[in-house]
């Protein structure tokens, strides 16, 4: 007797032979705006730049430190028409486009695993 297996399909990174980080790709530049020209590079640009980089990179880190604590942890999700769900956290794609949970629990039953949309959601709690 066979039996059937569930599959969860996360979406697609952006290049399937790249790491999905070429600043010159559409998705990139809709995803990742940076606050600098680069048309014209001078030495206060490249110092503005670097300083740019570096504030990306701490808030980046932090952001990614957050959802590594996240894992396996219950989480409350607060979205838009006042829903509150509550669901273990597993993780998230790429681009931070969606969130991967498990155990989903909803006002009208339970999901055993699911995609939250971030742009439903517009804020998350858990304990540490």
């Amino acid at each position: 007797m066979s039996t059937f297996v569930t599959v969860l399909r996360l979406p697609r990174g952006p290049d399937p032979n790249g790491r999905g980080f070429d600043p010159n790709s559409p998705r990139f530049i809709a995803l990742c705006p940076t606050t600098i020209s680069a048309s014209t590079e001078t030495r206060t640009d490249s110092v503005e730049i670097g300083e740019e980089q570096r504030a990306r990179s701490a808030l980046r880190e932090s952001f990614l430190r957050t959802l590594i604590a996240m894992t396996n942890k219950q989480v409350q999700f607060h979205m838009y028409e006042r829903v509150n769900v509550e669901a273990k956290f597993g993780a998230s794609d790429i681009d931070v486009l969606n969130f991967q949970v498990s155990e989903l629990q909803t006002p009208i039953g339970v999901q055993k695993e699911a995609l939250l949309r971030c742009q439903d959601v517009i804020s998350y709690s858990f304990d540490l």
